[in-house]
């Protein structure tokens, strides 16, 4: 079905449809096109920060498997558990049917961490360290993510009169007149989020896990205003309490608990705050920092080509070792002409001594 979305007083009308590409009956939905480059640029950037980050790239690809593998399980589960409604219970199959949606972000999260966490465990990572990272990633995820919700025109608010207030077919069987465009909320808060925390790792960060916390502060207060506008929440059974809303203000408190708690931990593995660097010893020298330009202009080799230098270079080896060789006969023909001066002091010595002993014994023989 396609949706005819229109943001009215910006002038923008656009015609999307949930379907990508269609083989007869086989459809491909953007839906799950969106979510899988969500999560493709999500590792890229994981993979892109093993090195600053001090993290086994294998390891991780093991972690990120079995992290997706929770995800999507999780993921599901949560949307299924507190669907309200018997939808479920009459017809078990559609459970697994999650090509119109029907994901909570809250459970993929839950899910992930704990697979992918105990992957990362077995593999003998440092587990912080992997969820600094993996925070940073679950930014990108559902920065892009949210957009699969704009196709399917599913998780809109309640009416506005703002300027970007959106319209369509779809949000008119709840809401009368605009709404407000909950997923485009969230997409540029993930975003701003992903920006602020990825220059706080790589120049602020104080302790291995920091970052994940503050990704729950953010995301917790973020997620806690937007569910709050959304007409779709998911209710917990038996009151009227949308879940998202409790899950969100109750992991923000706590991160922000935690924060105070190891607000003086200093324990890097990786990258962050210089000082905190050089105290783990993760810091080494290098010639800029002791003085020396590396990228100042040679002068010995100024104006010349580059045949011209490597001919400059080969004669002045040839040069060095004709030296070398003339000072290595030099110094043989020193030591060949003392050794001779030796030979020639030690024969008439010997000689004088002969003489010496041959005149005492005609002496005692006259004496005689």
């Amino acid at each position: 079905m396609t949706h005819q979305v229109q943001f009215p007083e910006l002038g923008i009308s656009v015609e999307v449809n949930p379907v990508a590409l269609q083989f007869g009956d086989f459809k491909i939905y953007w839906y799950g096109i969106i979510i899988g480059l969500g999560f493709l640029l999500a590792v890229l950037y994981g993979f892109a920060s093993c090195k600053k980050m001090n993290i086994n790239k294998d390891h991780l690809f093991d972690a990120i498997i079995g992290g997706l593998i929770g995800g999507i399980v999780g993921a599901r589960l949560y949307y299924v558990l507190f669907y309200p409604g018997d939808k479920y219970l009459q017809d078990p199959l559609k459970i697994f049917d999650i090509k119109e949606g029907g994901l909570g972000i809250y459970g993929g999260i839950i899910g992930a961490l704990l697979v992918g966490g105990l992957i990362a465990k077995w593999r003998k990572m440092n587990v912080f360290a992997v969820l600094d990272v993996a925070s940073l990633g679950f930014l990108i995820g559902q920065g892009v993510g949210r957009w699969g919700n704009f196709v399917n025109q599913e998780a809109f608010g309640t009416a506005t009169d703002l300027p970007w207030g959106m319209y369509s077919d779809r949000t008119a069987l709840e809401v009368v007149g605009n709404v407000h465009p909950c997923f485009l909320y969230e997409s540029l808060l993930c975003l701003l989020g992903f920006v602020v925390l990825h220059f706080f790792t790589r120049k602020c960060r104080q302790y291995d896990g920091q970052t994940f916390l503050l990704y729950i502060v953010w995301y917790g207060i973020t997620r806690f205003f937007i569910e709050g506008l959304r007409t779709d929440s998911l209710l917990l059974p038996g009151i009227d309490l949308r879940v998202s809303q409790v899950l969100a203000a109750a992991s923000a408190l706590a991160a922000i608990v935690l924060l105070i708690v190891f607000r003086k931990c200093r324990r890097l593995s990786g990258c962050g705050s210089r000082a905190v660097m050089e105290m783990n010893g993760l810091l080494v020298e290098t010639d800029t920092e002791m003085g020396i330009d590396t990228e100042a202009e040679s002068t010995i080799f100024k104006g010349m080509s580059a045949e011209e230098a490597e001919h400059k270079v080969e004669e002045g080896l040839r040069k060095a070792k004709q030296t070398t060789e003339e000072a290595e006969d030099d110094a043989d023909a020193d030591v060949n002409t003392d050794t001779d001066a030796s030979a020639d002091r030690t024969a008439e010595q010997e000689s004088a001594e002969h003489t010496e002993a041959t005149e005492e014994g005609e002496d005692d023989g006259d004496a005689n």
